[in-house]
């Protein structure tokens, strides 16, 4: 996936994972987005933000993206890559995900015309992504590692 890339070739962005403990069963529940232009299920993602930690930068995207407020914890789960189109050619970006607890969903955000969210149990989210290495960050995530 990497052949031919150059340093400049490769960007990073940060990613919510945003969850919730289900009152009933206890289990985590993932909150996923729709891309703007394919529609595909996604996590909030965006670039580094200038004297603000990964994990805040996390937080600021589930809020922008999907109207979603809480708790970011500074504890990355993985990483992965995928490819996004620029004018002219395709970039390398690597993403490092950040659990997001949430404690507000609001019915009103700024990308909220654009997107639609949806909470999904862990194995459904998993299976809704397509890139195998997210797969497998969704797919393992206890939330109990964070909360220790």
């Amino acid at each position: 996936m990497l052949k031919n890339t150059v340093k400049t070739d490769i960007r990073v962005q940060f990613a919510a994972l945003p969850y919730k403990l289900d009152e009933d069963t206890g289990n985590a529940k993932i909150c996923m987005i729709t891309s703007r232009g394919t529609k595909r299920w996604i996590l909030p993602k965006g670039w580094p933000m200038h004297k603000i930690t990964p994990a805040e930068a996390a937080a600021i995207e589930a809020w922008e993206e999907a109207g979603l407020k809480g708790i970011a914890f500074d504890h990355c789960l993985g990483v992965y890559l995928y490819s996004k189109p620029i004018p002219k050619k395709q970039v390398q970006i690597l993403v490092l995900v950040y659990p997001v607890l949430v404690t507000k969903t609001k019915k009103d955000w700024p990308e909220r015309s654009s997107r639609t969210r949806k909470w999904f149990d862990i194995e459904t989210a998993a299976g809704l992504v397509a890139e195998e290495d997210l797969r497998s960050i969704i797919r393992t995530f206890d939330p109990q590692i964070v909360h220790r």
